[in-house]
């Protein structure tokens, strides 16, 4: 019997995405979609805390306009996601919530 762990980890997947409402998770089936790494998906997170800290900084400071931490969200997303999908999908999962909120003010504004 040949093990080709790639094959049964995504056949385990599929079976996975039975079960469970992936419509509840929609950032998880987005990296699911997107064959989205453990290195890439850390890196967003790292992305995302580092963000999460000067949003609070600006916002302390007094700052209104998140627009251009929007932009470097944008700019430095994995190409393998939409950031107006990731935003959403990471808002509705509850990552997040203060500055995707503003995010999402942001673009429904442009």
């Amino acid at each position: 019997m040949k093990d080709d762990s790639g094959t049964i980890t995504s056949f385990q997947i599929q079976l996975l995405s039975r079960i469970i409402d992936m419509n509840e998770y929609p950032f998880i089936k987005l990296v699911i979609e997107h064959n989205i790494s453990e290195e890439e998906y850390d890196e967003l997170f790292s992305l995302l805390k580092l963000q999460q800290a000067v949003y609070e900084e600006q916002k302390e400071e007094g700052l209104l306009d998140f627009s251009s931490l929007l932009m470097e969200f944008a700019g430095l997303l994995n190409e393998k996601l939409d950031p107006t999908t990731t935003i959403h999908a990471l808002r509705r999962e509850r990552y997040f919530p203060e500055l995707m909120d503003e995010y999402i003010k942001i673009l429904k504004e442009s």
